[in-house]
């Protein structure tokens, strides 16, 4: 016979708005009273009924984490930190991929949110970095919590942000190849849409300027966060018997830099003896290559259970806080075997 909230309450001697309110984590409940009725789930093992919850009344217990990257292993890493909060805070998670070009995409977004009744939303870079969707999001009055890159100087006023601080790892990056001695170090850009490709070409750009190499934009390759523009960049950026004098690549991500990799070792370059090769994020396509990838270690499970627990906090707020919250995370650099000497 399924436990009901009736079965906690009687069992824990409490009202079944009580339990309710413990269930729902309203902040008001007692320290006492919440072990107490929480003792009694327990011991009944009592799992809630969310979509009677939500027929129940106007309350909402789902939440969306919303993203356009084509980048498998970044969607998995961010979904499954905004899940392991959302499991803990008693919610369902909604997954709602988007493309930020689609020009009825805010009119899709708009709908979604309705349709879900979500209690809030996560979002993530590009689409946490337009504000035609911001703006919408406030005339809903739906709470939201943004992954952004930048630096904290840089995003004073805004909302509620996690922000990861890609310009200081990618200088981290590029002093590490050239205390090596590589001085025409090349770069495989990502989508010129995100962010984190400026903040990102602004880091290497400051370490190149603090060590006195000038900036070569011959050795600049637009591309986008993928294997494919890895392959691209490194082909153009190696053509005619490498005419530029490239001694390392840095990629826009490690899928990028994997892709790099596998272009000069067509060419049969050496990796690292006649080039270095970094990437970025630290995701499974680093330790997939050989040689495995130094990169820069991005936990994007923690940045979005993080994002996760600001929203909650954000969404059971009965007023308005009187500063918004600003919380950094900077990526850090993990030397592997790809990377070395400049070539003499």
């Amino acid at each position: 016979m399924k436990v009901t909230i009736n079965d906690v309450a009687k069992l824990a001697g409490v009202s079944m708005k009580t339990v309710s309110r413990v269930i729902n984590k309203e902040p008001s409940v007692r320290k006492k009273t919440y072990d107490l009725v929480m003792e009694a789930v327990k011991e009944l093992n009592y799992q809630p009924n969310i979509a009677a919850r939500n027929l129940a009344g106007t309350s909402s217990f789902a939440v969306a984490l919303v993203y356009d990257n084509p980048n498998a292993y970044y969607v998995i890493d961010m979904q499954n930190g905004v899940l392991s909060r959302c499991r803990d805070e008693g919610f369902e998670l909604v997954i709602h991929p988007c493309s930020s070009t689609d020009d009825q995409m805010q009119d899709e977004f708009k709908t979604m949110i309705q349709r879900s009744r979500l209690a809030g939303l996560v979002l993530t870079p590009p689409l946490s970095e337009q504000q035609n969707i911001i703006d919408m999001l406030d005339e809903m009055n739906m709470p939201y919590v943004r992954l952004l890159s930048g630096r904290e100087e840089q995003n004073e006023g805004k909302n509620n942000c996690i922000l990861v601080n890609d310009f200081a790892a990618a200088y981290e990056i590029t002093e590490h190849l050239i205390k090596h001695g590589h001085k025409n170090i090349a770069f495989v850009l990502g989508d010129k849409e995100h962010k984190s490709t400026t903040e990102r070409l602004a880091g290497y750009q400051q370490a190149l300027s603090d060590n006195d190499i000038s900036f070569n934009q011959s050795l600049i390759f637009e591309g986008h966060y993928s294997f494919e523009s890895g392959v691209n960049g490194a082909k153009h950026l190696l053509a005619d018997n490498n005419k530029l004098g490239v001694t390392a690549i840095l990629g826009g991500n490690d899928e990028v830099a994997a892709g790099a990799l596998f272009a000069a070792r067509l060419m049969n370059i050496e990796i690292p003896a006649q080039l270095s090769i970094s990437g970025f994020e630290d995701s499974p396509f680093s330790r997939q290559t050989w040689p495995k990838l130094t990169t820069a270690h991005q936990a994007n499970n923690v940045i979005s259970e993080h994002a996760a627990r600001l929203l909650f906090s954000k969404a059971r707020s009965s007023r308005k806080q009187e500063k918004d919250i600003i919380t950094n995370f900077t990526p850090s650099i993990v030397v592997r075997e790809s990377t070395g000497p400049a070539p003499l």
